[in-house]
């Protein structure tokens, strides 16, 4: 990737840059600390649903941090990103001073590099086998802080790579569902000059990045910009387009596509089957979130306002629960609970967004379970009763099961959220009796291609999985992309 060589070198000259590259020596990177994360002020912050949180770091803080990382000769934060993103390039670039070329190094691979940045849960992966982390017990580099700092510093910069894409081939292939496992899949065969359309049923592109993800975690803005990049690959995509009820696969292959990978998601929410749970003022996270971020559900004004309340709960221990708490404590609410049957240490939600949440005001009712709902003269809901829990032994996810016990308390709520859980979206599956599923509804694919039973059909993220983090998902579409390229290849052979 090549840029004007003035602006490379303004950035790589600069002295303090120069000063510090000379002065910090490999024996002494570890005696650096970890940059800590520039961040708005709670009481500022809460105020604004479309505010970041996270600032970002200055490029100061950006080179001091890129300068820790020790460019290992096996880098084994690589073993832990799902897309492979080569980290120490574009870390040592960042070190160097060369921004650009630490964001063009993360598009070698990674199509969402300033959308990870923000919500990939690093701490679990790359970070987890940093070096720093797995051989010296201290704080890990900072990637995803980094990243974020290189896709963003790209973009501020007005000067924008686009990944260099092979000669068409003329085949047709279709991404259902415009979410990041999608995106991901649309990326890698647009590079190796396939001619690729993305379906996306909503009215906008973007799937849970949009819809899931509020705006003061991951401000539509920056997916826009990620999106498009993509148009300027070639992508294709048409919105309000539903697979299955608009056109079939069957009809899209009589279009002259030669393969799909489906992406749909896990759309549908689970409840708890609880007395009550029918009552006004009860809705899933998913039902709370996609009015709020894609349909302006919390201004009165529009066509489908977001029912307000004083006392929100919402149920719960994941992001997503904790993206509806905070969402909730933003649109006025004056107690906003978290409701989760185990303890802390075994909320699956990321640490960070945790602290967050506690530094907003949230309450946390850890170890309680509600047990029933009850409503006021309006049908309302007013009250929940809560069952306390104890912690037993580990389950098959590694953390403590929660038990039961015979105390139970009532607090007042009139609105509930419930975030407990998804369950994939059924429409593909039972428009294609010959595809193979799950008991629990997921589509089965071979694990390596993401190859399903159906041969020109694959699939990947939610769809697959369950339920699941940005960057899985997005490792299932670079999977399924180079599963379906090589499936595409034999086909032409035989041919």
């Amino acid at each position: 990737m090549s840029y004007p060589e003035e602006i490379l070198k303004e950035e790589r000259n600069q002295p303090w840059r120069v000063e510090l590259r000379n002065r910090i020596k490999n024996k002494e990177r570890t005696q650096i600390e970890r940059v800590l994360m520039n961040e708005r002020e709670p009481s500022e912050r809460i105020k604004y649903q479309d505010r970041e949180v996270n600032l970002g770091l200055n490029a100061d803080q950006a080179v001091r941090e890129a300068t820790r990382c020790m460019d290992c000769p096996t880098p084994t934060c690589i073993n832990g990103c799902p897309v492979n993103i080569n980290i120490p390039k574009f870390i040592k670039n960042i070190e160097r001073g060369e921004f650009l070329e630490a964001a063009a190094a993360l598009k070698e691979t990674s199509a969402l590099p300033a959308v990870c940045g923000r919500v990939c849960p690093q701490e679990k992966q790359c970070e987890a086998n940093c070096f720093y982390q797995v051989k010296l017990n201290q704080q890990p580099v900072a990637i995803g802080y980094l990243e974020r700092f290189a896709a963003d510093y790209e973009r501020e910069s007005g000067i924008q790579s686009v990944p260099k894409t092979a000669p068409q081939n003329g085949i047709k292939v279709a991404a259902i569902g415009s979410g990041p496992s999608s995106l991901s899949f649309a990326g890698d065969m647009v590079k190796l000059g396939y001619d690729v359309t993305v379906f996306e049923a909503l009215h906008e592109v973007g799937g849970v990045l949009k819809y899931g993800i509020p705006e003061f975690r991951l401000p539509n803005a920056i997916v826009d910009v990620e999106l498009n990049n993509l148009r300027k690959m070639g992508v294709k995509f048409e919105t309000n387009f539903i697979v299955g009820r608009t056109s079939t696969i069957d009809d899209l292959r009589a279009d002259g596509f030669k393969a799909f990978f489906v992406a749909s998601g896990a759309g549908l929410p689970r409840f708890m089957n609880i007395p009550g749970e029918n009552l006004n003022g009860i809705m899933s996270s998913n039902e709370y979130l996609t009015r709020v971020n894609l349909m302006n559900a919390a201004k009165q004004e529009y066509d489908t306002p977001v029912l307000l309340g004083k006392n929100i709960a919402v149920i719960g221990g994941g992001n997503t629960a904790m993206d509806s708490v905070r969402t909730a404590k933003r649109l006025g609410a004056e107690r906003s609970i978290i409701v989760y049957r185990r303890s802390r240490e075994e909320m699956p939600a990321r640490v960070e967004e945790v602290h967050h949440a506690e530094q907003e005001g949230i309450e946390f009712l850890n170890l309680h379970n509600p047990v029933e709902y009850f409503a006021n003269e309006k049908g309302r809901v007013c009250r929940m009763k809560l069952q306390k829990m104890i912690l037993g032994e580990p389950d098959a996810s590694g953390r403590r099961s929660p038990i039961a016990t015979d105390e139970f308390i009532e607090i007042d709520v009139d609105v509930v959220v419930v975030a407990v859980g998804v369950s994939p979206n059924p429409l593909i599956p039972s428009s294609m009796p010959e595809l193979k599923v799950s008991k629990w509804g997921t589509i089965e694919v071979n694990q390596e291609t993401m190859q399903s039973s159906v041969e020109d059909v694959f699939a990947g993220g939610d769809i697959v999985r369950g339920g699941a983090t940005v960057i899985l998902a997005m490792g299932d579409g670079r999977k399924a992309a180079a599963g379906m390229d090589k499936y595409l290849k034999g086909k032409l052979n035989m041919a």
